[in-house]
């Protein structure tokens, strides 16, 4: 049994809100798969899974704030399905939004005996024909949690009216959400949801059925819910409700994370900013260098690319940049790593992290995973996907946490040069200017020519300005060979 911990998702992150579960107990889950939604200082991203297995309990509600390194979920061996009280119906597999809504009752005490004993055959397709205690039974008791009698009444669902699905006959919240889905689509399918995206739905007066679900096999997300909500306000984070059963590891710390506005939210991420920048600035010590590179070669390469592509394979000055940036970091690889437990540590690949403003204010810095390895029209699709998803809360764990050197790029806002603060454990950090034509000397003729500012911002403990320099040449050399990237 393994424990699904809160990641840490950058050097600045010390705790972070659970928003929601895209798993459920029962699921299988695989190496790399999103399992949860968490809230940072700085945005909000999908926690991927760390290994293979079966999602067996989770330990912490949506709407918590916890620190780094608190368990949120318990991870089984794959195989690991506990028969005897999750045994699927024959012939109807459970959906992936089925899964969780049924099996996520924490507050549900086990039954008082097993449905079938472990050793016995499944139970036949019927649910009616699975015994049921006899409180289950009696004239006008329905057996409910807490939970589900609150989502009945605000679904205006009667419990007595409903044949239970969980353990022993107990309604379930996935009973009351068919019911209540039922009685106002006059029988409608069923829509994909996840849990925290219904309970969303209806606090919102949210039609599920008009909503375009983006999570697995189009599952609608609370995020969707969201976006589909009128108004600009965000809902609260829903209560959470604690578990009738200890749990089987530590304690956590944990404590509900209360609504926050829009504003509040964004001084919280230009203050984690602030703090990272200022530990930045006094444990690094930074050196900067500059070059001015020419980009005629690469501005008519880019021009004649884009006159013999389609509309959509078309490249911008930045895709060639960062390229560039990404195989000088291949070529010194001593600026492409981290500096952790006082030494160098040069990464395996190269994940560019660049550096995206946010509508609302603040900063992520997601990576472009094997940057130098990517052709450049991959490259230009991957960018615009990654900006897309950090605008809107979408990111990926890896992606915020994984980037090896970071490159800032603020030639749009009409800045001609910047020298940035290196993000730890990264050692460098580069910047690109505005291209602009410049009167120069070229073979002893004066002309106008496109040139750009690359800076180069490094961490004098892993290397030197001999170094930096040769990462800064490498560059201006990559540019004058555009065929090259």
């Amino acid at each position: 049994m393994a424990e699904f911990t809160m990641p840490s998702l950058g050097a600045d992150m010390d705790e972070g809100t659970l928003l929601e579960w895209l798993v459920g107990p029962g699921d299988i889950v695989h190496k790399g798969d999103p399992v949860a939604v968490v809230e940072t200082a700085k945005s909000t991203i999908e926690v991927e899974c760390f290994e293979t297995g079966t999602m067996t309990k989770l330990l912490v509600e949506p709407g918590v704030t916890v620190p780094v390194g608190t368990p949120l979920a318990l991870i089984g061996p794959a195989e690991e399905r506990h028969p005897s009280r999750h045994t699927p119906k024959k012939g109807k597999p459970s959906t992936p939004t089925e899964t969780p809504e049924s099996a996520e009752t924490p507050e549900l005490p086990e039954p008082a005996e097993p449905a079938e004993p472990a050793e016995m055959p499944s139970p036949p397709p019927e649910p009616v024909a699975v015994p049921a205690p006899a409180a289950a039974r009696l004239p006008g008791h329905v057996e409910a949690g807490p939970l589900v009698r609150h989502l009945a009444e605000q679904s205006g669902v009667d419990l007595e009216t409903l044949h239970g699905s969980g353990p022993g006959g107990r309604v379930t919240r996935t009973d009351v959400g068919h019911a209540a889905a039922t009685r106002a689509g006059g029988g409608a399918p069923r829509v994909r949801a996840t849990p925290l995206a219904r309970r969303l739905a209806a606090e919102l007066g949210v039609d599920l059925a008009e909503v375009t679900g983006t999570g697995r096999q189009g599952a609608v997300r609370a995020s969707d819910v969201r976006q589909a909500a009128p108004g600009p306000s965000a809902p609260p984070a829903p209560t959470p409700t604690a578990p009738a059963h200890p749990s089987p590891v530590r304690p956590s710390p944990a404590r509900p994370s209360a609504a926050r506005s829009p504003e509040d939210r964004a001084t919280a991420m230009h203050q984690a900013i602030a703090d990272l920048m200022s530990r930045a600035n006094r444990d690094i010590p930074h050196y900067y260098l500059s070059t001015t590179v020419d980009l005629a070669a690469a501005m008519d390469w880019l021009h004649e690319h884009n006159r013999r592509s389609p509309v959509g394979e078309r490249l911008l000055p930045a895709a060639l940049l960062l390229k560039a940036a990404a195989l000088a970091a291949r070529e010194v690889p001593e600026l492409n790593g981290f500096w952790t437990d006082d030494h160098f540590t040069a990464a395996e690949g190269v994940h560019l992290g660049v550096a995206v403003s946010l509508r609302g204010g603040g900063l992520v810095a997601p990576a472009l995973h094997d940057a130098d390895t990517l052709a450049l029209p991959q490259l230009m699709a991957t960018l615009k996907d990654l900006v897309t998803r950090a605008r809107t809360g979408r990111l990926r764990g890896s992606e915020v946490s994984d980037a090896t050197i970071t490159v800032t790029n603020l030639g749009d806002q009409g800045v001609e040069t910047v020298f940035g603060v290196i993000h730890p454990p990264q050692v460098a950090l580069v910047g690109f200017g505005r291209v602009v034509d410049r009167a120069c000397a070229v073979d002893g003729l004066l002309g106008v020519r496109p040139v750009v500012t690359a800076t180069l911002s490094a961490d004098h403990r892993a290397t030197n300005g001999a170094v930096g320099a040769r990462y800064l040449t490498a560059v201006d050399r990559l540019l004058q060979n555009p065929e090259q990237l």
